[in-house]
Order: structure tokens, then C-alpha cells, then sequence
């Protein structure tokens, strides 16, 4: 038995130590309406499936290929039309073999970033909308998108009376735990990399996690991009071990110091 929805975008509230992380009800809102009329009509093909279609399209999100991720979750109780939407870590954890489906996302952009995701492909777990926000380990995909089933469920939050079984709105994906991080990456950190980056051009001036807040699903690496995702550690050049550096899945187990430091 799956989890309640848990996992939401439209209407999301920005993380609470953010308070200039807030985006315009009216703007979001537009973005939704823009890509709901690109969905409206059935994807082309012979089959009565609109589902099936779908996948063979290019991906909604720009076409572009990305290779890892960041999902949000709220670790702290909160009731949505009734329903607990709590699901922290140690939730995912607890689930059977530690894997659960990402389900309730109901953001157009977020669902389309959901659909280009690749079976093994690795992701940030992030704590959202808490006391204090930010990244606490590494899952990975293990079942790329399907169905969401909680579209169709009167009785969940995230109900939505206008998809249809033949073309349904919405989806998702498996994800199951992979490892916790050395230590906590607070939301705070990753943003004073963000505004660093802004200054100077780097890797990091349009991340999402500040760009897009109310995304709860957002991508971090293209595939086309060698450099992948940056951040300087603080330390002396040429040590990443306490910042982002990864390009290939390889690099991704080394980053926010999944491994020991190597000695220079």
C-alpha cells in the first residue's frame, strides 16, 4: 500500500528560512496554464493509448538531456484535505526494500522532468519546507515514469477529476535509497554557492533550487554538459570533497563527501 501523496509543486510553499524564495502565485500559475494547453490535445499515433504515445516524443522540459536530479519532500506533518503529506528520509527507509513511487506531483514542468528521467539515474533527496531545508542523501531511479495512480483516487488530496485513464495527466517514477551523505547540506550553504556562481557566471547561477523554488522536481546536470554541476569547497583549489563536482555517475558517489577525502 503506497504512501499517501506527499510529494507536491502546485501551490507549494518556499522553503521557510528562505523568505525571498517566494514566486508570484500569478506567475506560476501561468506557467501551469501554458503547459496544460501544450497537453490538452492526445499525443499523435495510431494507438487509442495517449499514454503510450507520449513516450515517444521528445522530452517536454526543452529537449534538454539530463542526467541527475534533486526531489523534494516535506519531513514535517503536514495535513493536505485531511492526509498526513510527511515523508522524510527515514520514510523512504522504512518503505519495503526502501523503495517507494514519487507520486502527488501535479506541476506541469515538474511532470515533464519526471518523464525524462532515466532508469539508475541518481538524485538528491532534499528536505523542504522545514525547519531547516536542505540535503540529506542519494536515491536513485529504479522505475522510470508511469501512471500516477493517485489522479484517479477520489479520496486522495491530490485527486484530479479532469484525467482521463485513456490520457492521464499526470505521472511517476520509482525511487528507492541509495545512501545518506556524510553530513547535512544545508539550504543555506548551497545558496551562498548560488549567489557566488550568479557573480561569476558559474554552473550555478540558474539552479533551480533558487530559480524555480516551487519545484519539487528539478534537474542539476545535462548530459551534454561536461562540467556537470560545481561548487568549490572552500578549501584549497583542487579539493571538492565538501561541494558538488560530477559529470558521470562515478564522480556523483564522490560528491558532498559520499567518499573520504583522497589524500593530495
Amino acid at each position: 500500500m503506497p504512501w499517501p501523496s506527499r510529494k507536491r509543486d502546485k501551490g507549494a510553499v518556499a522553503d521557510k528560512k528562505e523568505p525571498d524564495a517566494k514566486i508570484a502565485k500569478t506567475e506560476e500559475e501561468t506557467s501551469d496554464k501554458e503547459e496544460e494547453e501544450k497537453s490538452a490535445k492526445p499525443p499523435a499515433g495510431s494507438s487509442k493509448s495517449g499514454w503510450k504515445n507520449w513516450k515517444k516524443k521528445e522530452p517536454e522540459s526543452g529537449g534538454e538531456e539530463y542526467c541527475h536530479w534533486l526531489l523534494k519532500s516535506e519531513p514535517e506533518s503536514r495535513l493536505e484535505k485531511g492526509v498526513d503529506v510527511k515523508f522524510s528520509i527515514d520514510d523512504l527507509k522504512a518503505q519495503p526494500n526502501q523503495t517507494t513511487c514519487w507520486d502527488g506531483v501535479r506541476n506541469y514542468q515538474a511532470r515533464n522532468f519526471l518523464r525524462s528521467m532515466k532508469l539508475g539515474q541518481q538524485a538528491f533527496f532534499y528536505h523542504s519546507n522545514c525547519k531547516e531545508p536542505g540535503i540529506v542523501a542519494i536515491v536513485k531511479i529504479v522505475k522510470e515514469a508511469y501512471p500516477d495512480h493517485t489522479q484517479f483516487d477520489q479520496k486522495d488530496p491530490h485527486y484530479d477529476s479532469t484525467s482521463r485513464k485513456e490520457n492521464p495527466k499526470w505521472s511517476m517514477v520509482d525511487v528507492q535509497f541509495v545512501r545518506m551523505t556524510k553530513r547535512f547540506i544545508p539550504l543555506s550553504e548551497i545558496k551562498t554557492h548560488h549567489l557566488a556562481h550568479k557573480a561569476d557566471g558559474g554552473p550555478l547561477k540558474n539552479m533551480m533550487l533558487f530559480t524555480r523554488q516551487r519545484l519539487s522536481i528539478q534537474p542539476l546536470t545535462q548530459g551534454k554538459n561536461p562540467l556537470g554541476l560545481l561548487i568549490p569547497s572552500g578549501r584549497e583549489a583542487g579539493s571538492f570533497t565538501h561541494g558538488f563536482f560530477f559529470s558521470t555517475t562515478e564522480e556523483f558517489d564522490f560528491v558532498l563527501g559520499l567518499e573520504e577525502e583522497k589524500p593530495h
